[in-house]
């Protein structure tokens, strides 16, 4: 028998929020907040919740002080994605999707152990005064 794969439960869903489209460039592209600190098991959620009109992503930089753990690549959706890392103290918490040729991404990560009043009202502020 052939068990049908269904798509993950809401409750492990990514949060994520992206700017409204249009309105010129901007630093911070969207926000995302992870629920846990382990990159490896959140980004294939972060990466399916993306637009599909995003090119496929192939390069992501994070701050490495804001993950458990950080491999250099890693298999996602069966492609190989190269993992790079910031590790300077005052560094940004965002992370950086670069799909080369076709589009770079930042959005501010907020922090996986943030309350669950807290995370929504920083998911808004994070381009609503850009």
């Amino acid at each position: 028998m052939t068990t049908p794969l269904v798509g993950p439960h809401p409750r492990y869903a990514a949060r994520l929020r992206l700017a409204p489209v249009g309105g010129g460039p901007r630093s911070i592209d969207g926000a995302w907040w992870p629920r846990t600190d382990d990159l490896v098991s959140e980004l294939p959620r972060l990466l399916t919740a993306l637009p599909r009109t995003w090119a496929q992503i192939v390069h992501v930089t994070v701050r490495t002080a804001t993950w458990s753990a950080f491999p250099g690549r890693m298999l996602c959706a069966g492609q190989v994605l190269h993992l790079h890392g910031n590790a300077a103290v005052h560094a940004p918490a965002t992370v950086c999707l670069l799909a080369p040729g076709a589009g770079r991404w930042d959005l501010l990560v907020v922090p996986h152990l943030t309350d669950d009043a807290e995370g929504p009202r920083l998911m808004a502020a994070a381009f609503a005064e850009q």
